[in-house]
């Protein structure tokens, strides 16, 4: 009887003395979770609480200290973090869902019958659109606009080609525009042919046609941004980096967040308008858990498919056309001077070898006396072997593996054998820099990361060609590209604190994915649909 009491005494002296469980709101497990931290590179379940993980680990070890109001039985499937897209247009996504859609017409033809389509059922006053790439045509010229001009005598139209530096606009809007065949505007190009406009602009001129757009309502802002993000969540992107908005924009996206109307985390970048700069210099950074406005997005030059790309030698397919310089030297300069004294970052456009060197030598000689600055170049698309000697931790490569992919069948002709070498190098750039922050550049590419990482990882369109790779040495392996599309994203927006991998700490921000994208057969990965979206543990998308 004695020994019956002292077991009884020691259980509930055991029982007194276990620390109480403590309640997580999510418990996640039979996962494969791969958490892009180094420090618990795998794990099989976590446990999240008030938007954030609370512990990494086991289904066992996280039992024994959590009671969970809600659970997720991953059944054996393959958990990344939440993936960020480090260089997209989301806002211009949105938009382009109300308009005309021209991306993967394989002939003018075919782009004049879906503006006419767009127009039958659409009855608007101004036709504008994207995506037309005559590189895709079998005749691959600038169109011209007498077939617009004829279908559209009195409606003005204008669409922009798919890297958003060149645009095609009929009569109509050239005589809105005020352009003639002698206005002059620097920073780009109002072709002619015998004396006469062809319709086509690139760069800088795009924006006397683009200032006379009918101007979106709030409501049509609202609606492009809810259609973005469904789209976004849809792919697993949890956060977004857009480059370029207006404050407008910016402040009906912060509105939106916080009435949690818009859940998608933003990396905002401010387009280069002085007075955008002028105003956000003066009210400083802002910074929420869904919204980082921290930058400014500057373009020094144009797209090498339109030859606005500046080279240090002629294109290799035009007889002494070098590009032009969408900013002047001077004023990028002093530009880069004034933001290095603020804490805002500098994220360049920069295609061509020319405009690369520009943007690294001013990063590197206004940056010289400061460190952990991470200014971006924004494509980093063709760079000197000069250029790759000089980059340190002041800058971040911010490309778009797709752009390589898409490219591939014609910028040797543009570069010439020996340029093409430096061109869209990423493992180039990696090794040199330590990080790289992938993206797409959507819409001038698919909104897909499994694209993205395909490109980066086998160098092959989405036909698997060219066998073997385009530039294979410039491929990036399976945990690179997932950290570049991750972890490393979050550096180059100074997030990693936050975001970036699954962490105790960090939000708890995943996606759960059909299949396992780090040992799938390579050629498979474009073909990897999501299974659910997690944004602060909260579910925002399932298939």
């Amino acid at each position: 009887m004695k020994k019956v009491l002292f077991i009884s005494l020691s259980t509930l002296l055991f029982i007194s003395c276990q620390k109480p469980k403590e309640t997580a709101d999510l418990l996640v497990f039979n996962a494969n979770v791969y958490t892009v931290d180094d420090t618990q590179p795998k794990a099989e379940a976590f446990a999240v609480k008030d938007d954030k993980f609370i512990s990494v680990g086991s289904l066992g070890e996280l039992s024994k200290t959590y009671t969970f109001t809600d659970s997720v039985d991953a059944e054996g499937k393959t958990i990344v973090p939440g993936l960020i897209d480090a260089h997209c247009h989301f806002y211009g996504l949105g938009l382009q869902q109300q308009k005309v859609d021209l991306t993967g017409t394989t002939s003018y033809d075919e782009v004049l019958a879906r503006i006419v389509d767009f127009q039958n059922k659409k009855k608007v006053s101004f036709i504008t659109g994207r995506g037309w790439d005559q590189n895709d045509w079998e005749i691959k010229e600038f169109p011209t606009k007498e077939k617009l001009d004829s279908l559209f005598p009195e409606t003005p139209v204008a669409v922009t080609r798919v890297d958003g530096h060149a645009m095609l606009v009929n009569q109509v809007a050239l005589d809105l525009a005020k352009i003639a065949v002698d206005t002059k505007v620097s920073g780009g190009e109002i072709i002619q042919k015998d004396g006469k406009l062809t319709g086509v602009l690139i760069d800088n001129p795009m924006e006397l046609v683009e200032a006379i757009f009918p101007q979106p309502t709030v409501a049509e802002q609202v609606a492009a941004l809810k259609d973005a993000e469904k789209i976004n969540f849809s792919y697993g992107l949890t956060t977004v980096d857009d480059a370029g908005l207006s404050p407008d924009v910016i402040t009906v996206i912060d509105s939106l967040q916080k009435a949690d109307q818009l859940k998608i985390r933003m990396y905002a970048m401010v387009s280069n308008v002085p007075a955008y700069v002028d105003q956000y210099l003066k009210q400083g950074v802002h910074k929420t858990d869904k919204l980082n406005v921290s930058s400014f997005k500057v373009y020094a030059d144009g797209a090498l498919g339109s030859r606005g790309a500046v080279l240090k030698k002629p294109y290799s397919d035009k007889e002494n056309h070098h590009g032009a310089m969408v900013i002047g030297v001077k004023e990028f300069k002093a530009l880069a001077k004034r933001l290095a004294g603020s804490p805002f970052q500098m994220n360049t456009h920069a295609i061509g070898d020319s405009a690369n060197a520009v943007v690294m030598n001013t990063y590197y000689e206004v940056l010289k006396d400061k460190s952990d600055r991470r200014w971006r170049v924004e494509h980093a698309q063709v760079v000197a072997p000069e250029e790759f000697e000089m980059l340190n931790d002041n800058l971040v490569m911010s490309v778009q593996p797709t752009h390589a992919t898409s490219d591939m069948y014609w910028a040797d002709e543009r570069l010439g054998e020996e340029r093409i070498k430096g061109a869209y190098a990423y493992k180039q750039l990696l090794n040199k820099t330590g990080k790289l922050a992938l993206g797409t550049d959507y819409p001038v590419e698919n909104v897909s990361p499994f694209y993205t990482f395909y490109a980066a990882v086998a160098r092959k369109d989405l036909k698997q060609y060219p066998e073997g790779g385009f530039q294979k040495e410039d491929a990036l392996t399976r945990e690179e590209t997932l950290k570049g599309m991750t972890i490393w994203a979050a550096y180059s927006n100074f997030e990693e604190t936050e975001k970036g991998s699954i962490t105790k700490g960090k939000f708890a921000d995943f996606v759960i994915l059909e299949e396992n994208i780090m040992e799938i057969e390579e050629d498979k990965i474009p073909n990897i649909k999501v299974h659910a979206t997690y944004v602060g543990g909260e579910k925002v998308f399932k298939l």
